[in-house]
């Protein structure tokens, strides 16, 4: 006979939430430990499209004018299970690709709509992207009749300009490119609160004090794209909305005239949703049940479509005619005194005294009747603020410039995160090069490397000097928005030349090496400094017994100072490095947490971050020439040493401060070397102690040459992979 615990009756034999819930998973049981799975994320096993599929090229054979006509159509094409306001979806649109591009950040890059992230978790269920489920399921017919060769990510903004398009806006141009990504993103941070909306104070050092938000956030609480509208964490006050305004825009590299002419032209068109109760709404997308099909906010109960619709709480539009490009927006926020009321909702909002009946806009079902607008916290902010008052101003009496200049802020908002122009693809793309595009003339190729590399030999830089340099120039490169890199050799310009990490007195007394040989060859600085830090890897390599020639892509042009957008560079500027071991200060991320922040922004697997470490401790590239790390008798030369010596049992390993070790002969007690967290790391962490085993192997030393040289080809070609 079965006990009760063998018998299978009434069990069931599936483990609960066992694929699925966390609760058990490594990192919640261990939670002080390093995850790598930043580096891991994008894998082409989750991408149904083949690793042969190009997006580039297929993108280039759409049907652009048919695709366009389509977009327009559908503005028009409501559909009763979730009826456009006023008869056009128009600005149903602009907020989802508003949305979508509006997350972007200039501090990292991260964010934006380059992605097509907003149809993942978080961003498809956070609460300031109420029923935008519904815009992208709108948009369903057109993808699916498009197909692989339109990436979400592209028909969210070209829907976009489409909506402006469709209400008599000429946008400023429209780029294909972006790709889109098949699983959410791991690499970004939003904030570590754990409830939506959660008080501002938890991410501001003081909430008065708006440029102490925490970094790299942009937003100012969980779940929103930038500032609540109610007010500082629901408190109308204009003023100290205006003061987060400027500091999220800031952070979004918008400057003030841009913000003024991006809030008052996203809010021309469409309104606000706050006609009902929101305690009717069922859950989110992620946490709403099967049958809803990846919807969310969900009313069962009421009417919940069409003037009843309920969405961020706040009710009606901004202006007369919303489905009009016009200069209604300032008319009334300037011409009417406004008082603060409720919406149905009970959200706070802000509503004009003595309206003209004229001057209110229709209500969305019934043309004949007449009801209030209404206007955000934040838009009286550009109404109080005094700087943004005379911008408002100066639009409200020059409706064409205000035309211009939204219509260039939006290109800005929704291509920012697609890094050089060179990305760009379609018949729409401006001709105009912008700076805020890192614009970079093109590279000479007629010249001879051989011929320069014997010239960098006879000038008397060391290896470490070339490498350091190349390293510095390259690893500025963040994939997320593709800026940065050695293309346009900024190393060389303000504000990069300055910056501590690259430590300017050595760099400039490399660079005026490089630039005379450069001039002589008729190459690039640019092309110059990776050539000489390649030369630098090959005599490292050679050194240690390996010849290799490390390949080499000319055409790297140089920019100028007027070709580069000081301000919007200094997020640039490393403030930590561990493939250096370089630390600015003391930070609360532990240094391998920052070194795997740089890895990924730098595109570089979990292997990839290994050999490099190990390869660039050993040629002596560590910030001012500390000895951390460097784990070799034979600097100079790339050996395994580093991992042979850092898994060699002869040794112990001793704290000797909080980012500091000794490195122990267990015979004779006497310190061999010395370490930082950093070089720690690769022993103690499980994964990458697998991937330091594999390169001490006494097997590998070839094997080890060989991918330092192709992980540090990635490195210095990352910006040119387009």
């Amino acid at each position: 006979m079965s006990s009760d615990k063998s018998s299978g009756e009434g069990k069931c034999p599936f483990v609960h939430g066992g694929l699925t819930s966390n609760e058990a998973s490594n990192q919640a049981w261990w939670p002080a430990n390093l995850n790598l799975d930043i580096l891991h994320q994008h894998d082409t096993k989750t991408n149904p499209l083949g690793e042969s599929f190009d997006y580039r090229e297929a993108v280039k054979s759409i049907d652009y004018e048919g695709l366009k006509a389509d977009l327009l159509a559908l503005m028009k094409d409501s559909q009763p299970w979730w009826p456009a306001d006023w008869g056009t979806y128009a600005g149903l649109m602009v907020r989802m690709a508003w949305h979508a591009a509006g997350t972007y950040r200039v501090s990292d890059g991260r964010g934006g709509a380059n992605t097509g992230n907003q149809r993942f978790a978080p961003l498809n269920s956070w609460p300031d992207n109420g029923n935008l489920d519904k815009a992208r399921r709108l948009l369903w017919p057109i993808k699916k009749k498009y197909g692989d060769a339109l990436s979400w990510a592209d028909l969210y903004i070209l829907a976009g300009n489409m909506a402006y398009e469709s209400v008599g806006l000429k946008p400023f141009g429209f780029a294909f490119g972006r790709e889109d990504i098949w699983h959410p993103e791991k690499d970004i941070y939003w904030g570590a609160e754990k409830e939506w909306l959660a008080p501002s104070d938890e991410r501001y050092g003081s909430v008065d004090k708006p440029d102490t938000m925490e970094n790299p956030l942009a937003a100012v609480q969980m779940g929103l794209i930038y500032v609540n509208p109610e007010g500082v964490n629901g408190v109308p006050d204009p003023l100290k909305t205006a003061a987060q305004v400027r500091e999220t825009f800031a952070r979004m590299a918008m400057n003030d005239e841009e913000t003024v002419a991006l809030a008052a032209g996203g809010h021309t068109i469409g309104k606000c949703h706050g006609n009902g109760d929101a305690g009717l709404l069922g859950p989110e997308p992620e946490g709403a049940e099967l049958e809803e099909q990846g919807f969310g906010w969900m009313n069962h109960k009421a009417r919940g479509v069409g003037r009843d619709a309920v969405t961020s709480g706040l009710e009606g539009a901004w202006t007369t005619n919303p489905t009009k490009w016009d200069n209604g927006y300032f008319h009334l926020l300037l011409n009417y005194d406004w008082q603060l009321t409720k919406s149905p909702a009970g959200a706070p909002q802000w509503e004009p005294v003595n309206i003209k009946e004229e001057d209110k806009p229709v209500d969305v079902e019934d043309p004949s009747i007449r009801v209030n607008p209404m206007m955000t916290d934040a838009d009286m902010a550009m109404k109080m603020d005094p700087e943004y008052r005379k911008i408002s101003e100066r639009f409200y009496q020059d409706h064409a410039y205000f035309s211009e200049v939204f219509a260039r802020a939006w290109f800005k908002l929704t291509h920012r995160d697609m890094g050089p122009k060179a990305r760009y693809i379609g018949p729409d793309v401006p001709s105009e090069d912008l700076v805020w595009q890192d614009p970079i003339p093109e590279g000479a190729t007629d010249y001879s490397v051989d011929a320069i590399k014997q010239a960098i030999a006879d000038s008397g830089l060391s290896v470490s000097d070339v490498v350091c340099t190349a390293w510095d120039s390259a690893r500025t490169f963040r994939g997320s928005d593709f800026r940065g890199g050695t293309n346009g050799a900024r190393i060389a310009l303000a504000p990069q030349s300055t910056w501590e990490a690259n430590e300017p007195e050595r760099l400039a007394s490399v660079l005026a090496v490089l630039a005379p040989i450069a001039q002589a060859n008729g190459a690039s600085l640019a092309d110059t400094i990776v050539i000489a830090g390649n030369w630098g890897v090959e005599q490292a390599a050679s050194h240690a017994g390996v010849n290799v020639s490390v390949p080499f892509t000319p055409g790297r042009g140089d920019a100028s100072k007027e070709m580069t957008d000081i301000e919007s560079f200094a997020p640039l500027e490393p403030v930590a490095d561990g493939f250096r071991n370089y630390l600015k200060q003391d930070f609360v991320v532990k240094p391998e947490e920052s070194l795997l922040d740089r890895a990924q922004l730098m595109g570089l697997t979990a292997p990839q971050m290994t050999v490099l470490i190990g390869g660039l401790r050993v040629i002596g590239t560590n910030y001012g020439n500390g000895s951390e790390g460097v784990f070799t008798e034979s600097l100079g030369s790339l050996t395994n040493d580093f991992f042979v010596n850092l898994t060699d049992m002869s040794y112990r390993w001793e704290p000797t401060g909080k980012n500091s070790y000794a490195i122990v002969n267990r015979e004779s007690g006497e310190t061999t070397w010395t370490a930082t967290r950093v070089d720690l790391v690769f022993g103690s962490n499980s994964v990458l102690r697998a991937y330091a085993e594999h390169y001490a192997q006494d097997g590998n030393k070839v094997k080890f040459v060989e991918d330092f040289v192709a992980a540090w080809v990635q490195v210095m070609d990352a910006d040119r992979q387009f």
